[in-house]
């Protein structure tokens, strides 16, 4: 089924803050601050929302499915904060510019963006295809660039003597290296990091805070449990990444003061080999 535009499958957006949440990084909007957390998964993505919904922010949640993201929209509001969700293929450029002039206009102003998309799908170079290959490269990189262009945008257009605004890409261990049956994957993932540091080169100047964390090991999720038992039994010895604990580090990236900014941050169990 085809993706929903972003002005459909919206779970909510009525519910709007009337005064500025502790979210904001200079306090230069009476607008609500908003996260966008694009890919919004039910481990890191939505451990993410979370985390930023308790700093005070409106989180903006994304998945091609706006269905998948009921739970978490719901399980956020209960906890008392704000959130909304949007259906959105975040490979789309119209898609993608429509998704963030309407949170712009009908929300508050995108203070943070976390590019949370993983394409991670092994394969033989020997069996990969052209196609298969593409579609990795759209998802984790090129939808990085749409997203990140379209908010950065906005950030600039807000430029003062501050912290206009922070743009977090979430990395892999194949960002740094590409092993054998990731060649799809680690090409993606390795433009992705240079479409940050580019980014951080030529924004940083101007206010805005880009970030590139390499997630390097495994994450506590169904996944890992259902298909490496062994790997997951480690969990036990803190041998396994908690999403939380990663969210509590993206949170701390956002709220890092202007003379202190980490470009790259690498995290990993401390079991892990690297």
């Amino acid at each position: 089924m085809s993706p929903a535009r972003p002005n459909e499958g919206t779970l909510d957006t009525s519910r709007q803050s009337e005064t500025t949440p502790m979210g904001s990084p200079a306090a230069a909007s009476l607008r609500p601050q908003v996260a966008l957390v694009v890919g919004a998964g039910d481990a890191t993505g939505g451990a993410i929302a979370r985390r930023f919904a308790r700093e005070g922010l409106v989180v903006c949640v994304t998945r091609r499915s706006a269905d998948k993201l009921e739970p978490l929209v719901a399980q956020i509001r209960a906890d008392g904060g704000q959130a909304h969700g949007f259906a959105s293929d975040a490979r789309k450029e119209d898609e993608v510019v429509a998704l963030v002039e309407r949170i712009e206009a009908d929300i508050g102003d995108i203070a943070v963006l976390v590019f949370n998309i993983g394409a991670n799908a092994p394969s033989s170079i020997l069996d990969e295809t052209a196609r298969r290959y593409f579609k990795i490269w759209e998802m984790a990189c090129l939808a990085g660039f749409l997203n990140g262009r379209e908010v950065a945008k906005r950030m600039v257009g807000r430029e003062h003597d501050g912290h206009c605004g922070t743009i977090i890409f979430t990395g892999a261990t194949a960002s740094l290296r590409g092993s054998a049956n990731f060649a799809a994957f680690a090409g993606a993932k390795h433009a992705l990091r240079a479409l940050a540091q580019s980014m951080a080169r030529e924004l940083g100047p101007r206010g805005i805070h880009v970030a590139h964390v390499v997630i390097d090991g495994a994450i506590d999720t169904a996944f890992i449990r259902d298909n490496f038992p062994q790997r997951y039994a480690l969990k036990e010895r803190d041998g396994v990444l908690n999403p939380d604990h990663i969210a509590d580090q993206y949170c701390m990236l956002h709220r890092q003061p202007r003379d202190a900014w980490t470009h790259e941050l690498d995290l990993r169990p401390w079991i892990e080999k690297f």
